[in-house]
């Protein structure tokens, strides 16, 4: 027992001085922040701290929600207690996040889409405590960032960093606004990068670090330890409601595409390629005598596009796109969504057991569209589009974009709005094969989604 306990104290010894010559390496190491600490240089990252915090704001945001009592529709129980003909409840909600402050001068500030999604009016307190009643500039819920504007003087800004640069291992510092309290700073390390296929955002490319990140940090600011942006706080996992060390910011490099697209027109305009991918997988890879199992394989490559003049075929492995690895079909689409109109992309590819660099611009997605007369005798009146979902390439059905008054379409009980996606028993795609359906057989129904309805319009 008692060698033991030697051995034990010799081990806390070992630990001991191991953390002082680490902390001692810290200290005297080129660039890592220090502070006087009674007359001595001590690592210490109160200075990156006070540089960047007065960046990082509060956002609150108010929503006045409505509904109505049954009993209030009842015109019985207004005549007996003699209540007026519309009766409307009504309650405000608020909730809070956090928001960093990027262009001084202009009062700009960055914050997450779900912070201020469907919110009536939204409220941004800085550091100093001054509240500044904000306008929204525009937002995009694919990557879930959202552009907010104050008018506001002496703001202080955060400069942003190159994302690109960071490397699993470096110290990061989160700060933010957790559960409604005032600021609070939190560090860590880079865990992971370019996490994506968890589901949380349409397009995702997240920095993932053990810095804690809890609710109300959303919006928040993840900065390097030069005081810089890397990342908007996003996302956690918390199987138990709290913290577990897997927190998600969304790279500066994207945020800086997408606040750059917001200014411009007030939204994100994304285009694509003209090609479709699947994942690579090890039964492909063997069918292609390949040594890898990363990258996308192109399933699809459409006439006339961009891919297509590019030189991208069908059986094609992309591996990377700007110099970044290409893991599996998630990540170039994310590549491809990421990017805005116009950017060239560039792609090495596998083809032919060799490797090639395509240059590929991001184009505007042509959606098809008719007039229905053209199609059929029940669609006269109507005015047809390819459904495209935002975000995607590929139509998932048929969208009535107008109805003319008394027209046969409307008489038939066609709506504006409608998606037309199924005729018979038949699954419909786009116009093109909504087309071919049409001119090959007489057909009884259309199948339509109106909303969340799915619903048979029967043909007279």
């Amino acid at each position: 027992m008692h060698g033991i306990q030697q051995k034990f104290i010799l081990f806390c010894l070992a630990s001991f001085l191991l953390c002082a010559s680490v902390l001692t390496g810290l200290a005297n190491a080129e660039g890592f922040p220090q502070r006087l600490i009674d007359g001595k240089l001590q690592p210490s990252l109160a200075p990156v701290i006070d540089g960047a915090a007065p960046a990082v704001v509060n956002i609150a945001t108010y929503t006045i929600q409505r509904r109505y009592n049954p009993l209030m529709q009842s015109p019985f129980f207004r005549h007996f207690f003699d209540l007026p003909d519309s009766i409307e409840e009504s309650r405000q909600v608020s909730s809070a996040g956090s928001g960093v402050v990027f262009d001084a001068e202009n009062g700009y500030v960055i914050t997450n889409h779900h912070v201020i999604a469907n919110s009536d009016d939204i409220e941004v307190t800085i550091a100093d405590g001054r509240k500044f009643k904000a306008r929204l500039i525009g937002s995009d819920k694919k990557v879930d960032i959202a552009l907010l504007q104050i008018e506001a003087e002496n703001l202080t800004a955060i400069p942003l960093a190159d994302s690109r640069s960071l490397r699993v291992g470096d110290f990061v510092i989160a700060i933010g606004n957790p559960f409604g309290l005032s600021q609070t700073v939190t560090t860590g390390i880079v865990s992971a990068l370019g996490r994506n296929g968890l589901g949380i955002q349409g397009y995702e490319d997240f920095i993932q670090t053990d810095a804690s990140i809890n609710p109300g940090n959303s919006g928040g600011a993840l900065i390097d330890l030069s005081g810089r942006l890397v990342g908007i706080n996003s996302a956690i996992i918390a199987p138990a409601g709290g913290n577990v060390g897997i927190g998600f910011a969304i790279p500066s490099e994207v945020t800086q595409a997408i606040v750059s697209q917001l200014l411009s027109f007030g939204e994100v305009r994304r285009g694509g390629i003209g090609a479709r991918f699947q994942d690579l997988t090890p039964e492909l890879a063997e069918a292609f005598s390949l040594d890898t199992f990363q990258g996308a394989v192109v399933s699809k490559v459409l006439p006339e596009s961009a891919a297509d003049r590019a030189g991208i075929r069908v059986g094609d492995i992309v591996i990377s796109a700007n110099q970044r690895r290409i893991r599996n079909a998630s990540d170039i689409h994310n590549r491809i969504g990421l990017s805005p109109l116009g950017e060239t992309l560039e792609l090495e590819v596998l083809s032919g057991g060799k490797k090639h660099i395509r240059e590929v611009e991001i184009s505007a997605i042509q959606v098809p569209e008719i007039d229905g007369a053209e199609l059929s005798q029940y669609l006269v009146g109507a005015y047809l589009k390819d459904y495209i979902p935002s975000g995607q390439e590929e139509a998932t059905g048929v969208l009535i974009a107008k109805v003319e008054s008394s027209s046969v379409a409307e008489r038939l009980g066609l709506l504006q709005g409608d998606i037309l996606y199924g005729v018979d028993r038949q699954r419909i795609r786009n116009i093109s094969y909504l087309r071919q359906v049409l001119s090959q057989r007489r057909v009884s129904a259309f199948r339509i989604q109106r909303g969340y309805q799915d619903l048979i319009v029967y043909l007279r």
